[in-house]
């Protein structure tokens, strides 16, 4: 099986593939060719990142430095905004709602690698997807696991490490992050 096709199942796949680097090298390119923009054109920037991502909808806000594996794997709502320094490593679906910021300095992966040591030398790799509901705030410095999903109107805060599925309508915080709180959602 192709290891383009192992990505859209969730299978091992060899990250040193040729198909696979040609993804992240296509990205590569395409996220310097964005964090190059001047920071003033802003349509310059929506065209760049409509080309970069998958899918967008209205207002999207990306700012520099962007990183990626590759791109076609991002699906962002309407009102998307991310802060400086974000990286994405999308080899597997990074499915983001509509209304939601991310921090400085966040890190959403969906790529994982394994605890035996001769699979790792081999260079095999898994890619889980993530996805983030609506409303939601991810702080500055976070990390986003693979294969987590994130609830609608939540708050992860500052640090936070998110290891596990997050519920709706509450604040998580903490390495890894715990529920700290539930939130109200004035939109009901």
């Amino acid at each position: 099986m192709k290891e383009i096709e192992k990505l859209k199942q969730g299978l091992e796949y060899c990250f040193l593939d040729e198909e696979v680097a040609k993804l992240k090298q296509a990205a590569l390119t395409k996220c310097a060719r964005f964090n190059n923009i001047d920071p003033t054109d802003d349509q310059k920037q929506q065209a760049a990142i409509k080309d970069l991502f998958g899918s967008t909808e209205a207002n999207v806000y990306v700012q520099p430095n962007f990183n990626c594996d590759n791109g076609k794997n991002i699906h962002v709502g309407e009102d998307f905004l991310t802060n400086y320094n974000v990286t994405i490593l999308d080899i597997a679906p990074v499915k983001i709602g509509d209304y939601v910021m991310i921090g400085p300095n966040t890190l959403i992966a969906t790529v994982n690698h394994p605890m035996s040591p001769k699979q790792r030398r081999q260079k095999m790799a898994q890619g889980t997807p993530v996805t983030i509901g609506n409303d939601v705030w991810i702080g500055g410095n976070c990390t986003i696991l693979p294969g987590v999903t994130i609830g609608n109107n939540v708050v992860v805060a500052a640090g936070a490490v998110v290891t596990k599925d997050v519920p709706d309508n509450c604040l998580v915080a903490g390495v890894p992050a715990k529920v700290i709180r539930k939130l109200d959602n004035n939109l009901d």
